[in-house]
């Protein structure tokens, strides 16, 4: 008898489990689930493809000396703007201004030595032309046997040492002239490391960053400062690669810098690049900004919208309602209260929106679940539009 109580105990227990799961299993199934829903329209659509880069500037120099010395003085800092062929630095020049010095010098002893060895020509000339007369009278001479054969031979010997000594004359000239041009090439070679020294703007600009100091030792190469020229900067953006056929220079970019992320200002594409990243499969797009912000840094962060097309009345529907399955692109529309899967082709994206070119009409409501529910949206399943 008491085995008989618990079995059908068991069994009213088993029955009441039964009930409540299948209540559950409705509840879950074919209660109606609360959905957004969106009505298809013909919309203007402006199709855009993103990409996010950094600000650069397109001439970037680094102002460094070419010649190893003490940095006596930097006359700017950064944030400054300098003109073309302004002083932004200053070596210590005290000892090229000595080796100036010293070859000015030079240059004018080697003159000083060109001047005293003409005078010596002249003199030589002189000399070998009153040999040549003394030679010449003699020789007449001794053929009217007015004078002595060995008269005529010392005149010859005096004849030959004046040649010899206008030759040598000639030969110092020669020498004094190239000491000259050497005095003159080691002048012009302290005067232009003088000029060294001076280290101007090659273009009117920015400074950037300064990197050192007056005081310590500067080496060829090292950084003084950093200039860029503010006529052309940029923004350098890394775009993927499936969106190439669509870009072309010159066309209407929108600019969103991330330090004011509500505001876009305006570009073009200024140029394509022509490799891609072989990691990220994307490849770099320089867009031109018309206006900067009023607080902006080289290498700051940006996106940039490139406008690749414009249509007007054309199936579009918001990028949040557009789904995913097995790779194809898809949205649920609401059927007399149920949501059904439906595949859809895309075509031109928009700044929020997407073009449908097949799969959707005007008279279609698509819905989708709040962002706060986790649970997916099942096909055929009971809805309810909010």
């Amino acid at each position: 008898m008491l085995i008989k109580k618990l079995s059908v105990r068991h069994l009213i227990w088993l029955i009441v489990a039964v009930i409540v799961l299948l209540f559950v299993v409705y509840w879950l199934k074919f209660k109606p689930v609360s959905v957004i829903a969106h009505m298809v329209a013909n919309v203007e659509l402006r199709g855009e493809v993103m990409g996010t880069g950094t600000l650069e500037a397109r001439v970037k120099t680094t102002i460094s000396p070419r010649i190893q010395e003490r940095l006596a003085e930097v006359f700017f800092d950064q944030g400054d703007t300098v003109k073309t062929g302004q002083l932004l630095a200053r070596l210590d020049d005290a000892e090229l201004k000595q080796q100036v010095a010293v070859a000015q010098a030079t240059l004018a002893a080697a003159s000083t030595t060109v001047i005293r060895v003409r005078t010596d020509e002249a003199r030589a000339r002189a000399v070998l032309q009153q040999a040549q007369l003394q030679h010449k009278r003699l020789a007449e001479l001794v053929s009217g046997k007015a004078a002595s054969q060995e008269e005529l031979d010392k005149a010859t010997e005096t004849l030959h040492i004046a040649e010899a000594d206008l030759n040598r004359s000639r030969s110092v000239i020669v020498e004094a002239r190239s000491q000259i041009i050497n005095a003159e090439n080691n002048l012009q070679l302290r005067r232009e490391q003088l000029a060294f020294t001076e280290l101007r703007s090659p273009y009117e600009g920015l400074i950037v960053r300064r990197d050192r100091d007056p005081g310590g030792i500067v080496v060829p190469g090292s950084s003084i400062l950093q200039l860029i020229d503010t006529k052309e900067i940029w923004i350098s953006a890394w775009v993927d690669e499936t969106s190439i056929a669509a870009l072309a220079v010159g066309q209407p970019v929108r600019v969103v810098f991330r330090s004011e992320a509500t505001r876009n200002y305006s570009g073009t594409v200024a140029r394509l690049g022509r490799e891609a990243d072989r990691e990220t499969r994307e490849f770099l797009v320089d867009v031109r900004v018309q206006q900067l912000p009023v607080n902006w840094a080289v290498g700051q962060r940006a996106e940039v919208y490139i406008e690749s097309g414009h249509k007007s009345a054309v199936i579009a529907i918001p990028q949040k309602f557009l789904l995913w399955r097995g790779g194809e692109p898809g949205v649920f529309v609401n059927y007399n209260g149920r949501a059904l899967w439906r595949s859809i082709t895309l075509g031109l994206y928009g700044q929020q929106d997407i073009e449908v070119t097949k799969g959707l009409s005007a008279s279609d409501q698509i819905v989708m679940l709040s962002e706060t529910l986790k649970q997916p949206l099942e096909d055929g399943q009971a809805i309810s539009v909010r």
